[in-house]
């Protein structure tokens, strides 16, 4: 892999202390061609703009997927990322789906550590912080035909982020508007289930809530997951959550929450279809103990509120309760506090 070092750091203009999600970018990046029919070497250079022309087959066609992880700093000083193998192989399950080529598996692995080492001073050290990591994936050949690429550019850039959502978490069932349908591309990180969001959410925003749960395409009766993390619900001491799908996005955290849950006995577990009307039920009778959202940018975020029709539901949001003993659990792990039962931690001494 070849290594090309920033003569100029950034590193003097970031906030670490109190950084925006998404809004600061670390010195470097890793960048990988696809021609010919095969991957070419990656090179790790400094961040900076890609050279495309309005040709680019992206912008026309929407060839483009991308995951989420992060790096954090252990109690030992040590680097560790969760679980980069996940999400090497969701990176391959989207571009497979989405008729892209695969990414070897071992380059991506090696590539984010070589990155996260050669910026580790861009890792903020704050409790709730860590460096984000977004490798991404798009169609970079330049013609205008209905048709796949036929050259490919895999990317990753690193930001220091804050938690994502501060404060309260409000949201909406969405029973007018899809994210996705049973044979499409639900399961996949394609850009494309993000940007078709994006107007059901704002409305929702308008009405004061800070997002939106999916509801199923054929009767909007069951509960599919959140804008940007699964949803999971806590009724009468049971933690229930959906199942996965090809139209539910399989999510890492939300798979490192169900082990942990089932492993230490904190909660019972139920992966199954659960309706909005058996969620609101829960609410009237005082049996929706809680709710909380799981992904990479949200972690474990409790939700206070759920609106339905018009009336809002308030949901105990406790401080000491199942959703904050699964993230202290979670977060012991990725901070090195507890022993890592599953090897999730990727380490870079």
């Amino acid at each position: 892999m070849k290594i090309t070092r920033t003569t100029s750091s950034r590193i003097g203009e970031a906030n670490l202390k109190n950084p925006t999600f998404g809004t600061q970018f670390s010195d470097h990046m890793l960048i990988c061609k696809y021609r010919k029919g095969a991957w070419e070497q990656p090179e790790i250079k400094p961040f900076g703009p890609i050279s495309v022309t309005p040709a680019l087959h992206t912008l026309h066609y929407g060839q483009a997927l991308f995951e989420g992880q992060k790096a954090y700093y252990m109690k030992d000083g040590r680097i560790g990322i969760f679980r980069p193998d996940m999400n090497a192989k969701r990176l391959n399950h989207s571009a497979r789906r989405m008729f892209m080529p695969e990414f070897p598996e071992e380059w991506f692995l090696e590539g984010l550590k070589e990155l996260v080492n050669l910026d580790r001073q861009w890792i903020p050290q704050n409790e709730g912080h860590a460096l984000y990591l977004r490798p991404f994936m798009f169609g970079s050949s330049e013609f205008v035909a209905a048709r796949p690429s036929e050259e490919y550019t895999m990317c990753i850039i690193t930001s220091p982020v804050g938690p994502y959502y501060a404060g309260e978490v409000k949201v909406k069932v969405e029973e007018t508007y899809t994210r996705s349908a049973a044979g499409g591309v639900g399961s996949t990180k394609c850009a494309g289930n993000y940007g078709g969001a994006f107007f059901a959410t704002d409305q929702a925003r308008k009405e004061g809530y800070t997002q939106v749960i999916w509801t199923d395409h054929k009767n909007h009766e069951l509960v599919e997951e959140s804008g940007t993390m699964n949803v999971a619900f806590v009724i009468d001491d049971t933690l229930i959550t959906p199942p996965l799908s090809d139209r539910i996005l399989a999510g890492i955290t939300r798979d490192s929450i169900l082990t942990l849950v089932r492993d230490t006995g904190i909660l019972k577990v139920e992966e199954r279809p659960i309706k909005v009307q058996e969620v609101v039920e829960a609410a009237r009778e005082g049996r929706l103990q809680e709710t909380f959202g799981m992904g990479t940018a949200a972690v474990v975020s409790q939700i206070c509120t759920i609106g339905f029709r018009g009336e809002d539901f308030e949901i105990p949001v406790p401080s000491d309760g199942y959703a904050m003993k699964i993230k202290q659990e979670l977060g012991a792990i990725r901070s090195g506090i507890k022993e890592d039962p599953y090897n999730w931690m990727a380490i870079i001494d």
